[in-house]
């Protein structure tokens, strides 16, 4: 049985891990009320970061909401995301989507990065 806890290791911590994504950003997934930006890292798995502002998720609970769903979506993805820092920000409209619409985006834009990923890493490697 593979491991579905959402440890440190997983985890932005820093603010040097997020500048050092928001830098160099190599890949850009957008959804509806949602962007990732996302950079290779040299670690063999994905790790995450979170931007949920105020101004765009006016209430606590809704923030928390939707972090909730976020990491319970890298949790269950975790096994098929490329090794990436993602830093995930909230987008005005965000708060306006029901729970099954943020988990249909939040797969979709895995899905997307995985590919784009793969296809970056295919037209490097001969």
């Amino acid at each position: 049985m593979s491991c579905q806890t959402f440890p440190r290791a997983l985890r932005l911590l820093t603010a040097g891990d997020y500048r050092h994504v928001f830098n160099g950003a190599e890949y850009k997934v957008h959804g509806k009320g949602l962007l990732a930006l996302a950079r290779h890292n040299s670690l063999g798995h994905a790790r995450i970061g979170l931007v949920f502002s105020k101004k765009n998720v006016r209430r606590a609970v809704d923030r928390n909401r939707l972090k909730r769903f976020v990491r319970e979506s890298i949790r269950l993805q975790q096994h098929r995301l490329p090794s990436v820092d993602v830093v995930l920000l909230a987008r005005r409209g965000v708060n306006d989507l029901d729970n099954a619409m943020v988990q249909r985006q939040l797969h979709g834009m895995w899905r997307r990065l995985e590919k784009e990923a793969n296809r970056r890493s295919s037209a490097i490697s001969p």
